[in-house]
């Protein structure tokens, strides 16, 4: 027999999701019609449990582009630890907080905006201003918003100021981490302040830094005998180097602003950041669906909760199976890594001539030769709420059923670049 209803169990090692529970979702899905997405409820909200122990008493701001799905945003920050969220665009964020249907009511932007007309129509609205926080790292920023909005000093914007916490080795020479902020030292920090606070119509309410060599980073593989140890390094070095430069920073920007938070970290560092005195709250999400890129992280092992299936379309010879689609390959500099990986059934691999494709996905192995056409094979996407752009919406999972399905952003019609 096939494993459409997977019967057959061969574990899928190294995943963290036991056989058990391929074999749940499949008899949960089994009138569904791949391809389609699930989360295993159970696991999302094991997983916010995970991060809130990690976060030691500090509040965890879910970062939206890592769900992309409002209902499972409003699940997680139902749960204890979780409040406000980090938006990646200033549409998405006046979509979230607009009034009506359950508007959130704390948005922080990540990243800095250049959308005009969305300037415009929060700078128009009370209820939005006061909901969401703007990015900045430079004078250019206040330039361009001072050119495109009418100050009011009645009702200011509210701005979050980026601090650049990436490591800088060799006097700058060598750069580790996001590029992001221009803003890097104490000093840069409390000019940025002091540019802010002489503005009219503009308040800096937040400081913001995320430590992409530190949480964005694998550490957990033993395969590649000289790059993890290395890694591993680094993000010591890291570690202390910010935990003084970011503490200097922020104590010189207090001296000039009332800050309402501080934020820092993500999924992958959430132990290391919560530690920082200095920071008030973190960022986090990823880890709610553990996408495959967590099974090599050494600070957290998250539950896998999202998945998605494909069908297996072609047998054009023994030991491979063809499914239709799967190229879902998420963002980052391109490599193996990037690629959804196959986890049920176990031992699935991708062609090398042709990995995963857009319109069909070779998958070769022993397990090949157990599936029939129209079976399934279980896939894990790379990275988060990218998942979530393949699909109109997604199917909860939970005690053996599916109890919900959810539309996504693209469901609801939104796609936010």
């Amino acid at each position: 027999m096939g494993y459409h209803g997977v019967t057959r169990t061969d574990a899928p090692p190294g995943t963290g999701a036991p056989e058990h529970r391929f074999a749940e979702l499949g008899r949960a899905t089994r009138g569904l019609q791949p391809p389609f997405a699930v989360v295993d409820l159970a696991a999302f909200d094991t997983n916010a449990a995970i991060l809130r122990r990690n976060a030691i008493g500090k509040p965890l701001r879910l970062a939206s582009k890592s769900l992309r799905c409002r209902a499972l945003m409003r699940r997680a920050l139902g749960q204890p630890g979780f409040k406000g969220v980090l938006g990646f665009t200033l549409p998405e964020a006046l979509w979230l907080a607009a009034d009506g249907d359950g508007g959130f009511e704390d948005v922080v932007v990540a990243y800095p905006t250049a959308d005009t007309d969305a300037l415009r129509a929060l700078a128009a609205d009370d209820e939005l201003a006061r909901r969401i926080t703007l990015m900045v790292d430079s004078v250019e920023h206040l330039d361009f918003l001072q050119r495109h909005v009418e100050p009011n000093p009645s009702r200011p914007l509210r701005l979050c100021l980026e601090l650049d916490v990436s490591l800088e080795l060799l006097g700058g020479r060598v750069h580790i981490g996001a590029h992001r902020s221009p803003v890097h030292t104490p000093e840069q920090a409390i000019a940025m302040a002091h540019e802010i606070d002489k503005r009219p119509g503009v308040r800096l309410v937040g400081v913001m830094g995320y430590e992409g060599q530190i949480a964005g980073i694998q550490d957990a593989y033993s395969a590649a005998v000289l790059r993890y140890p290395l890694v591993r390094l680094m993000q010591r070095i890291s570690r202390a180097e910010l935990a003084e430069r970011r503490g200097e920073a922020v104590a010189a920007v207090r001296s000039v602003a009332d800050l309402e938070f501080v934020n820092g970290g993500g999924t992958g560092s959430v132990v290391s950041t919560a530690a920082d005195p200095s920071v008030t709250e973190i960022a986090a999400g990823s880890g709610l669906y553990s996408p495959a890129l967590f099974d090599g992280y050494r600070s957290i092992r998250p539950l896998p909760a999202a998945f998605f299936a494909l069908p297996v379309v072609r047998r054009p010879r023994p030991g491979i199976v063809t499914a239709l689609g799967g190229g879902w390959i998420a963002s980052g500099v391109p490599g193996p890594d990037r690629l959804p990986k196959p986890t049920f059934p176990a031992g699935l691999k991708f062609s090398r001539t042709e990995g995963a494709g857009e319109v069909q996905t070779p998958l070769r192995g022993r397990a090949a030769d157990g599936l029939a056409i129209g079976d399934r094979v279980w896939m894990r996407h790379a990275k988060a709420g990218e998942l979530a752009e393949r699909v109109n919406s997604i199917h909860l999972v939970s005690g053996g059923e599916v109890v919900d399905e959810v539309p996504t952003y693209r469901g609801e019609g939104r796609a936010f670049a």
